[in-house]
């Protein structure tokens, strides 16, 4: 939805509760904006962890590697609607939503499971983060305009890769919120 060139985006209270609207390019620019995203860990059986390597031509992060899927909700959208959303837009993944679909673990199961939410705060911007998590073993097809590549990472790679730049700070912050959260 636009206004004024830019994406609408309702603007929050900690708790999640609309309290207004700005544009994405205002939102990009008052940390003091918190506003909803979505975040899904998508794993393999194996339990690797898929990453996007972000677009150079992204305005935030761009080239370096981050969560499988993240976005923004859209002006009136629910978080579930936006977590199935984004999931094709980035990567192609497509499913009915679930009737009914809920918390708890991953499991091999027909949708994304909620694992948590956190604020997400830098000098850029700040998110509300719902996350969820889910096991694909089908095809992924990207979204070349958003993601230059993707690829399956062990959990320890990425652990090793911790503070050298290669992943995005808001990847960064969310995997140690997943590590708290499984207990890993």
């Amino acid at each position: 939805m636009s206004a004024n060139g830019g994406e609408l985006l309702d603007m929050v209270t900690p708790e999640g509760q609309v309290i207004g609207q700005a544009r994405r390019s205002e939102a990009h620019g008052n940390n003091k904006l918190l506003h909803r995203v979505v975040h899904v860990f998508v794993f393999n059986v194996e339990g690797k962890l898929l990453l996007q390597k972000r677009s150079m031509a992204k305005d935030v992060a761009p080239g370096v590697w981050d969560t499988s899927v993240g976005g923004h909700v859209d002006l009136g959208e629910t978080i579930e609607a936006a977590v199935f959303r984004e999931m094709e837009e980035e990567l192609g993944i497509t499913m009915p939503v679930p009737e009914g679909w809920g918390e708890g673990p991953p499991c091999s199961c027909a949708a994304p499971r909620f694992m948590y939410k956190y604020i997400h705060s830098n000098q850029i911007e700040s998110e509300l983060v719902h996350s969820y998590s889910y096991i694909h073993n089908g095809e992924i097809v990207f979204n070349t305009d958003e993601i230059d590549e993707v690829r399956y990472w062990d959990l320890d790679e990425i652990k090793d890769t911790l503070g050298k730049g290669i992943l995005s700070g808001n990847f960064e912050h969310e995997f140690a919120s997943y590590l708290n959260w499984s207990g890993r």
